[in-house]
């Protein structure tokens, strides 16, 4: 057996007839009263919001234990890991971010015997390969994970962010590439260790955070963009951008001041991040970054609607959607670009302009169908479009190599049932080949695979997409099985994706249902906003409406129906089962914004205000009332079987959103089903670690699927209680 099932099993307790979980830790009552806007509003578990109090610390120690010792009984879940493993080792290797510098490659490569990714380089497409870095080596007394890495210009130089626990806050270290010898720096939480290199090598652009406590309410608030200079002590960094230092910019505390480079180097941008798609942004000179103070001049508000730009040649192409909820791409000039006088390139169509990126000479823009995506190219030269020839249809992506030096690019395909290929292709001849890094991948069932799209009656009426994947032979006699998972949230759309995790499911026998609610945006800018702050009860409602149908036509039963529900997603699960605890055998809320009218109290909170709302505004307060699973939680109430996952390092969704959560249903469901806290303490909101990933997926698939029934995945009856 492959060593790496051997590591994951054996950090798991293995079923035994004798095993007896502890008892199911009490949780106390202490309420707290607010009042909104004349409203109030009863909070009986705000003490589990001090993560930092032993008390607390102990409670979610002890929820952790019992869950584990829960989880530990159920037949499959090993069998799960083993399955996660086995497909895992069909794919010989996985290549990823590959960036190429003069006749250099750079890219992340993970084998199947590792749990994560090394950093390699090699002269050429087909040269012989070289290993830069292994994190799992880098210090032998943590556990360390490569969360990014960025070239210099010359591909002399690399910087390389490090993870630790899953906390996406990263140390950032540069690396001689000739040597593979490490500079004196080492930058401190520097989110996800991204950095901007300037033209010259010497000197990179980068945004920390205020500490490496994911926990501290003040870490992710006026943030400054800095500048490095190679050799140079951190703390003398050169503040290029914050609230502080251009106090007339109208920077907001909860903004994310980034700062970059255009693709030639000729213009700088400063970006002030939020969760609102729309941009706020500002250029100046690179020129002025020697200077005390830059002279940065309005690009855009988010009043012009730009959801992205980019320079290319003497033209900035903005992707916009004022007046064109499916999205429109606009030019202007770079020299002076003023959304508001920028003709129209490519008008709104019926399909949506999801992206836009530029390579030396081209700009690619992907529209989708509201499932599947088609990327066109235009050539500013000759101001011709042309279809991109990928073969098939599905989730499409594409990545310049080297997008200011040359016109060559990565492209691939996936969808839900085509594990996908990745293509290099030239835009100049428009010829398109199978990639050198493209891995051809073989996995049982896939050919077996039935999918279908389809659109459903919502609670008003509305048609709703939904995507059903399953093994052909379905009998729709309600007694399948059945995952239905959901987000709606960011304007995020559920486009189609091959899943492993998602194969070892489809294999026995279960339903997935892919549902796309109002708050992504498969059909425009028009359903996101349908999903948004007041409009979003829509999200649970539609996804609540997929299931009645589901169920309706046979595909499913109520007591084989599992809801799933990821971070903000956490809002459409948790309120789903508030709202209709009928319809669910089971509900994973995982990582999940549960208590969203304290959102805005936790770390990561302020930033998605403009997603969510504000209880500083009486209309916004309400509909996050609303939308908070945790105070919809009546006493008395038959509710599913309940699994909330919540990660210590996790830096986005706090851990006593989900924790909450777990306490309050806890102490009402009356239908005797469990509710169990899932506590990750090497994990954040997710990680690249595959040991621990393979762990908590089978964790939450194994209790759902042995709420739903599925025979392989029962404890026997003496070992279990409730």
């Amino acid at each position: 057996m492959n060593k790496l099932i051997y590591s994951l099993i054996g950090a798991l307790a293995l079923f035994t007839a004798k095993a007896q979980p502890p008892s199911l830790p009490a949780t106390k009552k202490s309420p707290v009263t607010d009042t909104y806007f004349g409203k109030k509003v009863v909070d009986n578990y705000r003490w589990l919001e001090d993560v930092n109090n032993p008390d607390v610390k102990a409670w979610f120690k002890a929820q952790g234990d019992y869950t584990n010792a829960m989880l530990d009984q159920i037949p499959g879940r090993n069998k799960l890991i083993e399955t996660f493993v086995a497909y895992d080792k069909l794919l010989a290797v996985r290549y990823s971010e590959i960036k190429k510098r003069g006749n250099l490659y750079f890219y992340r490569k993970t084998l199947p015997s590792e749990k994560a990714g090394k950093l390699y380089v090699r002269a050429g497409k087909t040269g012989a390969e070289t290993l830069l870095f292994d994190p799992s080596a880098y210090d032998k007394r943590k556990t360390y994970l490569m969360t990014g890495f960025t070239p210099t210009p010359d591909g002399k130089k690399i910087a390389i962010g490090l993870q630790e626990g899953g906390a996406e806050l990263s140390t950032v270290r540069t690396m001689d590439v000739a040597n593979h010898s490490f500079g004196p720096e080492s930058i401190t939480a520097v989110f996800g260790g991204g950095v901007v290199w300037l033209p010259d090598n010497s000197s990179f652009l980068y945004l920390p955070n205020n500490s490496t406590d994911v926990k501290d309410p003040k870490g992710n608030l006026d943030t400054k963009a800095r500048l490095h200079r190679l050799g140079a002590d951190p703390k003398t960094d050169a503040e290029i951008l914050s609230r502080a230092k251009y106090p007339d910019l109208g920077i907001r505390p909860d903004q994310y001041p980034g700062v970059f480079l255009s693709d030639d180097d000729s213009q700088l941008y400063g970006y002030l991040s939020s969760v609102d798609r729309r941009a706020d942004a500002f250029v100046a000179s690179p020129a002025d970054l020697t200077k005390p103070t830059i002279a940065w001049k309005r690009l855009c508000t988010p009043n012009d609607s730009v959801y992205s730009f980019l320079k290319l040649g003497n033209k900035m192409f903005l992707q916009s959607v004022k007046g064109a909820p499916k999205g429109q791409i606009l030019v202007t000039d770079a020299a002076n670009p003023n959304p508001a006088t920028a003709t129209v390139l490519l008008p709104e169509g019926k399909k949506n302009i999801t992206s836009m990126i530029s390579t030396k000479d081209f700009l690619f823009v992907i529209l989708n169908d509201g499932i599947n995506d088609q990327i066109r190219q235009y050539d500013p030269r000759t101001n011709q479009w042309a279809d991109v020839p990928i073969p098939f249809t599905g989730s499409m992506g594409i990545e310049p190599y080297d997008a200011p030096r040359s016109n060559e690019v990565l492209t691939y395909v996936t969808s839900w049932n085509n594990p996908g290929t990745a293509y290099d292709y030239n835009p100049e001849t428009r010829k398109l080949v199978v990639s050198t890094f493209h891995v051809p991948m073989n996995y049982p069932g896939v050919s077996d695979l039935v999918v279908e799209e389809i659109e459903i009656p919502g609670h008003d009426g509305t048609m709703v997409p939904l995507s059903l994947i399953y093994k052909k032979g379905l009998k729709k006699d309600g007694n399948n099985v059945c995952f239905m998972t959901g987000y709606g949230a960011y304007g995020s759309s559920a486009t189609p994706y091959f899943s492993r995790r998602n194969l070892a499911l489809l294999n026995k026998g279960v339903i997935l249902a892919e549902t796309h609610p109002r708050g992504g945006s498969e059909k425009g800018q028009t359903w996101y906003k349908a999903g948004y702050k007041t409009t979003k009860p829509n999200t649970w409602k539609d996804f609540i409406s997929s299931g009645e149908y589901l169920i309706k036509n046979g595909y499913t039963s109520a007591g084989k129906l599992i809801g799933e529900g990821t971070s903000a997603g956490g809002i459409l699960i948790g309120r789903a089962i508030t709202e209709r605890p009928d319809l669910f055998a089971a509900a994973i809320s995982n990582v999940s914004c549960s208590n969203a009218l304290r959102m805005e109290d936790s770390p990561n909170g302020p930033v998605n205000v403009p997603e969510f709302g504000t209880v500083k505004d009486s209309t916004e307060c309400m509909a996050l009332y609303e939308m908070d699973a945790f105070q919809h939680v009546k006493e008395g109430t038959k509710y599913p079987a309940v699994l909330c996952v919540g990660g210590m390092n996790d830096p986005r969704v706090i851990v006593w959103q989900p924790g909450k959560f777990a306490a309050a249903l806890q102490n009402a469901s009356t239908s005797g089903k469990p509710v169990l806290m899932l506590v990750n303490y090497d994990n954040g909101h997710f990680t690249e670690d595959k040991e621990v990933t393979f762990r908590n997926f089978a964790n939450q698939y194994a209790f759902a699927l042995w709420q739903a029934g599925h025979p392989d995945f029962q404890p026997a009856k003496e070992v279990v209680k409730k």
